[in-house]
């Protein structure tokens, strides 16, 4: 099944399964490999609210949905692990923040040369992280962070190969 049908699969079973007065909009549902997040919408704070008030308010909103649904959502997650042999993890975006909740820590293999593991050996040195592990999942967020509009175009071409892919002809026959 191509990566778009199963996202589509997904989306439309959490869609279906969850209450609708939790979020303020969709849900968006992130679909990879190990995991399935499930990121929903609050209330924004109001615009008026001074920036040390808006980080801890929506620091209380996130803190509350959290407590007043913990166990919807273990029953739902737990459904959803069931049926599509994946973990869940939650999160919610208030104010242009995103706050998870639970998210898989997958290990991943990599093959690094002398200059690139000093570049981590650097982070670990100056405190920025306190392992080799740490220091290569603080350059990945930074990397995601800074080419946001370039990893998405990558993303939108790799689901229209899948596309293609899945309308041409069959190989297995």
């Amino acid at each position: 099944m191509a990566t778009d049908d199963v996202t589509a699969q997904v989306r439309g079973w959490f869609t279906g399964r969850l209450p609708g007065d939790w979020f303020t909009g969709a849900p968006e549902i992130i679909v990879d490999r190990e995991e399935i997040a499930v990121l929903g919408p609050l209330p924004d704070p109001p615009q008026d609210v001074p920036e040390a008030e808006r980080a801890a308010l929506i620091d209380g909103l996130a803190r509350r949905f959290r407590e007043e649904t913990r166990e919807r959502r273990i029953e739902i997650a737990r459904e959803a692990e069931h049926k599509f042999r994946q973990k869940v993890s939650w999160g919610v975006v208030c104010g242009g923040e995103t706050v998870m909740f639970t998210t898989l820590s997958v290990p991943v293999m990599t093959r690094l040369r002398q200059a690139e593991r000093q570049v981590l050996d650097t982070l670990v040195a100056a405190g920025v992280a306190r392992s080799r592990s740490d220091a290569l999942a603080w350059c990945v967020r930074l990397v995601g962070r800074h080419t946001d509009t370039w990893l998405a175009d990558l993303r939108d071409a790799l689901q229209h190969v899948d596309r293609v892919r899945a309308a041409g002809p069959d190989v297995n026959s």
